[in-house]
């Protein structure tokens, strides 16, 4: 893996053919020193966004690009650090671009995340006139006509048989994209299956992205030995209990596992952790900006 900075500070959706990763930030929900975690993917002329949150929209346009540049979009879960800028893309896709983007999700999510999170700032903007020919607001009546097939183009990942969690998988060109089930809220659900909707990702076989993760140590242990993965980026805070795996938990796992991963999701005071991270045996903190390069 090589790590290079962007040229000029511009972001480009197209490489010469290696497998890149993006981190836009690798901070936590509340950062305020750094971009909030999400991840853009690019393998030639394919890419693939991974989670969209607030603050994502305006550090696009200050890397050089549009919002409706991006065409391919995975959501993890819910949390606005990871969903908060995704109505914006769906409505300047539908109303000012006039294109949709494609959204891999199944089923499940896809009527999780519009019906918790997108249905009331995306579905009511179009009057339904067929409703009783009515011109009159009635909260008691469904006025919208739109769903989430009108902002987004579906590509619902399969079923993998096999895994001991559930996991998925698609495509995007020559991008690959296993989805696994994580343990992430609430935080004593004891499992992947009794917790609420959330995934981490394995890309082209080779890297793994948990996105944010309580400690799981059957999920790193089970995927890293049926893939050999190369590196892994793990969700990270500098303290123990709560929605997301602690350092000292983290520290329990294999060395031989450490030394590949980098840590992201952590928290503005990371200056005070680097001689644990290195210490410790892990790769390092994950740097938002920069190109992980994998030829």
């Amino acid at each position: 893996m090589r790590i290079k900075k962007i040229q000029s500070n511009k972001l480009s959706l197209a490489n010469s053919g290696a497998l890149e990763l993006f981190f836009f930030g690798v901070g936590s929900a509340f950062t305020k020193r750094q971009s909030q975690t999400n991840l853009l993917i690019i393998k030639g002329k394919d890419h693939l966004l991974v989670d969209c949150g607030t603050r994502l929209p305006p550090l696009i346009t200050q890397l050089g690009l549009k919002v409706t540049d991006i065409r391919n979009i995975l959501i993890t879960h819910s949390h606005a650090d990871h969903i908060g800028g995704l109505e914006e893309i769906a409505l300047t896709g539908k109303y000012a671009a006039r294109k949709k983007p494609v959204m891999i999700i199944n089923s499940t999510y896809q009527r999780i995340l519009w019906d918790m999170s997108l249905r009331g700032g995306c579905g009511y903007n179009e009057w339904d006139t067929s409703l009783r020919g009515g011109t009159d607001y009635n909260e008691n009546e469904t006025l919208a006509k739109l769903s989430f097939k009108d902002f987004f183009d579906v590509l619902q990942p399969r079923l993998l048989p096999g895994f001991p969690r559930e996991t998925f998988e698609a495509r995007v060109g020559r991008i690959k994209i296993k989805l696994m089930r994580t343990k992430h809220i609430p935080d004593a659900s004891p499992d992947w299956k009794s917790s609420f909707w959330s995934c981490g990702i394995i890309i082209n076989d080779r890297v793994m992205f948990t996105s944010d993760t309580r400690y799981d140590p059957d999920l790193i242990n089970f995927y890293e030995k049926k893939f050999r993965l190369e590196t892994i980026f793990h969700d990270c805070q500098f303290t123990t209990g709560g929605i997301h795996a602690g350092i000292e938990e983290l520290n329990q796992l294999p060395k031989s596992i450490k030394k590949k991963m980098f840590l992201t999701h952590y928290g503005d005071d990371w200056e005070d952790f680097l001689e644990k991270v290195s210490s410790y045996g892990f790769a390092g903190l994950a740097k938002q900006q920069v190109r992980y390069i994998f030829d």
